[in-house]
């Protein structure tokens, strides 16, 4: 539903609506859709002091930050609960139009709003409503396949929105980062999400906090491989329909369930897509001599995405898919990125002035990545 925004100073400019990011497969922050190559996320102080003070060797594992010298994609959005005619609350972004005293600066006046009822139940569109409140899994103990969307992000989109709504404050400003779409490019993009590290927790976590991360690392494979699954969603051929998985599936894997449900990401429904192996390896590789170098940072609870396409596609383009694209034999057919910097520290942190120190790089995170390779190469060998 798209209507007039209360907003003066976006008076008469174009809305735009701001929907679930339907290719969302973990985590627990609602990403919402900006545009087809931008996500917008919750801001938090963290993260952007780790995107404002990115090192040049990592920005190509990470999403691009679409925040400063962008006259078209401002740094921030500012949405807000309001009341509309009928008593509803609408959920309004607007980008931030210079200072955060709200001066003037140089960017567009574009609004960006969400509709939903006071009970924070989303009017979305039509194609994209709410079917579960999570991947359960049936009698037999599997999940689903879905045909569209994962629905995961939806679950996320809810709750926040539930939590918005009961504590809102209609002149309260939500803060978000507007960060690139890894998977725009991708026809059916097969996601594979995965939590990092041997350590979860911040170093601002409580007690009771840090101890119930201490629990999950340790009855899951980040304690053992430094890696475990967080979501995934894998395009089957055979039948046109998505295989999910979700965190709760993730936490319960054995290390040599964990190797199975990579095997899993790259079968098709057909075959097992052992082309991809090579690329994500040399990818990952990479990665691995970037975070030896980063001394002091520790990607605490951070995610790292695997990418592809599950249509695979010959050197011309099909006009009969979603977005046509021609990838034929080019590597970025396979993408690997970080995200999710929430709990990110590191020495000169703009949002922590007396950050704890760490030496060296993150040995936690290196672990995860060495393991990881190993399987991807076993796979490769046949084991």
């Amino acid at each position: 539903m798209v209507g007039q925004s209360p907003l003066g100073p976006a008076e008469g400019r174009a809305a735009v609506l701001l929907q679930p990011f339907v290719h969302q497969v973990g985590g627990h922050t609602s990403m919402l859709t900006y545009d087809e190559h931008t996500i917008c996320k919750p801001l938090v102080s963290q993260e952007l002091s780790f995107y404002e003070s990115l090192p040049l060797a990592m920005r190509q594992f990470t999403p691009q930050y679409k925040g400063k010298g962008s006259s078209h994609l401002p740094k921030k959005t500012f949405p807000a609960f309001q009341k509309d005619s009928l008593g509803n609350l609408t959920l309004i972004a607007s980008p931030s139009l210079g200072q955060p005293d709200g001066s003037a600066g140089g960017d567009p006046a574009v609004t960006l709003w969400h509709k939903c009822n006071c009970s924070g139940k989303m009017l979305l569109r039509t194609d994209l409503q709410y079917h579960t409140d999570s991947l359960l899994e049936d009698a037999n103990g599997k999940q689903p396949e879905r045909k569209s969307y994962n629905p995961w992000g939806l679950h996320c989109h809810r709750q926040h929105l539930n939590r918005m709504s009961s504590k809102h404050n209609e002149n309260k400003l939500h803060q978000f980062l507007l960060l690139e779409n890894v998977v725009s490019k991708y026809s059916y993009p097969c996601i594979l999400d995965l939590k990092m590290g041997t350590r979860q927790h911040g170093d601002d976590a409580s007690e009771e906090k840090k101890a119930r991360h201490i629990k999950k690392c340790e009855q899951s494979t980040s304690a053992s491989l430094g890696v475990r699954v967080c979501g995934m969603q894998v395009y089957q051929a055979d039948t046109g329909h998505f295989l999910c998985k979700d965190k709760y599936y993730g936490r319960k894997l054995s290390p040599e369930g964990f190797q199975q449900t990579l095997r899993q990401f790259l079968c098709n429904g057909n075959q097992l897509r052992t082309d991809l192996l090579e690329p994500i390896i040399l990818r990952l590789k990479a990665l691995l001599a970037v975070i030896r170098k980063q001394s002091s940072y520790r990607f605490y609870s951070s995610s790292l995405l695997i990418i592809y396409d599950g249509q695979e596609h010959k050197e011309s383009t099909d006009h009969h898919l979603p977005f046509p694209k021609t990838h034929g034999t080019n590597p970025s057919r396979v993408d690997v990125r970080m995200i999710d910097f929430a709990h990110t520290t590191f020495k000169g942190s703009k949002s922590n002035p007396n950050p704890t120190l760490h030496d060296g790089p993150d040995h936690g995170y290196i672990f995860g990545l060495e393991n990881l390779i190993k399987i991807l190469q076993s796979l490769s060998e046949g084991k």
